[in-house]
């Protein structure tokens, strides 16, 4: 669909948008995935995308099909010159040395992509307690994406390492009725103890429950000092759907409030992420 820069409010400098992928469509895939490209990604197109909305920085999101494999996600930020920062997916034995050489080429967190699975990965075991100490040990925020019903003792976890917890897709509640479910209040709960933040992201994968409503009840938590905003560009399995200027046109309407609008595009993403410094 073509896009429409001309009718996008104006962003502040500085802005960031805190999801997106880049995709290589002939990479090996891993088995254990949910969902698979349908084309290539580059970060050349990302970067000419934000560019043309008038977004500054971007961080790029390991998709869940090349597992472990970071390969694409690091070619991209070394291609950036540092626009850019990273969420890789990891094994849990992986060591600290390791994860500070991923973080020296610009990852910032840990993906925890485990939606629609038939079982999830045990939070308390030995190796992930580890990779919690580790990540938190680093300063690398630990990003969740799971179903709503599901998160309330993986946030536990990760709230309880002090690692930072960044959830995907306001939470991703159950139903159209999510604002109200255990998981929802468990997140909002967590968002008051101050060491989590939500991504305003993506309402085209929610479970019918009204993005508007969860945002306002997110920002309402903490003053709106623990939310950012993201597109999830290129939309995998919603390609030929979405525009971007779209993602900037729902978040207008999600937060009409000017002063905390900048805060979410602005403030909150650079203190989370690292945009603008040499380091993250």
């Amino acid at each position: 669909m073509t896009e429409r820069p001309d009718t996008i409010p104006r962003i502040p400098e500085g802005a960031a948008d805190c999801h997106a992928h880049v995709i290589k469509k002939d990479m090996p895939l891993s088995d254990n995935r949910h969902s698979q490209p349908a084309r290539d990604a580059s970060v050349d197109d990302y970067l000419q995308v934000l560019d043309t909305h008038g977004i500054t920085y971007g961080l790029l999101t390991a998709p869940s099909f090349y597992g472990a494999n970071n390969d694409v996600l690091l070619h991209a930020l070394a291609q950036a010159d540092g626009r850019l920062r990273g969420t890789a997916i990891v094994e849990p034995e992986i060591s600290e040395t390791e994860l500070s050489n991923l973080q020296d080429n610009g990852v910032c967190g840990l993906r925890f992509n485990w939606i629609r699975r038939d079982t999830l990965p045990d939070i308390e075991s030995r190796g992930y307690q580890r990779l919690l100490s580790k990540a938190k040990n680093l300063g690398l925020h630990i990003e969740i994406y799971l179903e709503g019903e599901f998160l309330p003792p993986v946030l536990k976890a990760v709230n309880k390492s002090g690692a930072r917890a960044v959830v995907d897709h306001f939470g991703h509640p159950e139903g159209k009725d999510g604002i109200h479910s255990q998981g929802f209040h468990v997140l909002l709960d967590a968002i008051e103890a101050g060491n989590t933040w939500v991504k305003l992201s993506a309402p085209f994968r929610l479970r019918c429950s009204d993005p508007a409503a969860l945002a306002r009840k997110i920002l309402a938590q903490s003053n709106g000092e623990r939310a950012v905003w993201a597109t999830d560009w290129p939309w995998v399995g919603h390609e030929n759907d979405m525009v971007y200027a779209d993602c900037i046109d729902w978040l207008f309407d999600w937060v009409p409030d000017k002063t905390a609008r900048d805060r979410v595009l602005v403030e909150n993403a650079h203190g989370l992420f690292g945009f603008g410094s040499t380091k993250t």
